[in-house]
């Protein structure tokens, strides 16, 4: 016979099925509160202030709730540092066929991993306090590493130049100040000198700059695959 059990009044279950658990269930909104805070903080102010890839914000945002949720409803399965090792490293090879992810893109992809973790299997031994320094001590380093020690975003573009009597060392200055002019960037941070056609007295020159803000945002809106940072470039 089912009957409607009211009489605890920290859970509501009808014929042996549970409704609800409202510690479980707060704890829950909690964490899932902290989690997304976390992540919006690191891809939302962090990354994509910086990159404006919107393909890659949605993907975190989505793979970080996904990865909590899943993380949190199954820790009953009681394998605890297994499941979230064998978690994140099938996500974390991920590679989406359409395009190659950059290294930067990889690197957050494995960090909003490993905060939602983090956040929903940490169990009663571990306080609240060291729960939060963790979020606190990652995010502090990925600004650190975004806001200021990486600031700047280079980007390059390759060119076919005719005038190889400028490639040479002693007339650097004056490859810049002409490439400068002819394609209208203010300062190229610099010139990588490729394959050189003496036949036809040209060669390819892969010219580097610094930009940021709105240009930034312009760019990668048109171009996103072109915007790399200081440490990504081939």
């Amino acid at each position: 016979m089912n009957t409607l059990n009211l009489l605890e009044p920290d859970k509501i279950d009808i014929g042996g099925i549970e409704l609800i658990d409202f510690p479980s269930f707060l704890e829950l909104l909690l964490r899932f509160t902290l989690n997304m805070t976390v992540i919006l903080i690191l891809v939302r102010w962090l990354y994509y202030s910086t990159t404006r890839r919107k393909d890659y914000l949605f993907t975190y945002i989505l793979i970080s709730t996904l990865i909590f949720l899943l993380c949190y409803l199954l820790a009953s399965v009681k394998l605890q540092i297994g499941f979230a090792l064998g978690l994140f490293a099938i996500f974390g090879i991920i590679r989406y066929r359409t395009s190659s992810i950059p290294i930067k893109e990889m690197t957050y992809l494995f960090l909003i991993i490993g905060v939602s973790i983090i956040n929903s299997l940490a169990d009663t031994k571990t306080s609240v306090a060291e729960v939060l320094f963790t979020n606190f001590i990652i995010i502090l380093i990925t600004f650190g590493l975004e806001k200021i020690w990486l600031l700047k975003n280079e980007l390059s573009k390759t060119i076919i130049y005719e005038k190889i009597d400028l490639i040479k060392p002693e007339d650097h200055q004056q490859l810049i100040a002409d490439l400068e002019k002819r394609t209208g960037i203010k300062k190229i941070n610099r010139v990588e000198v490729g394959k050189i056609d003496f036949l036809k007295d040209t060669c390819t020159l892969k010219i580097f700059y610094y930009v940021s803000g709105a240009l930034l945002d312009t760019i990668s809106q048109v171009e996103p695959d072109k915007v790399n940072d200081d440490d990504d470039d081939d």
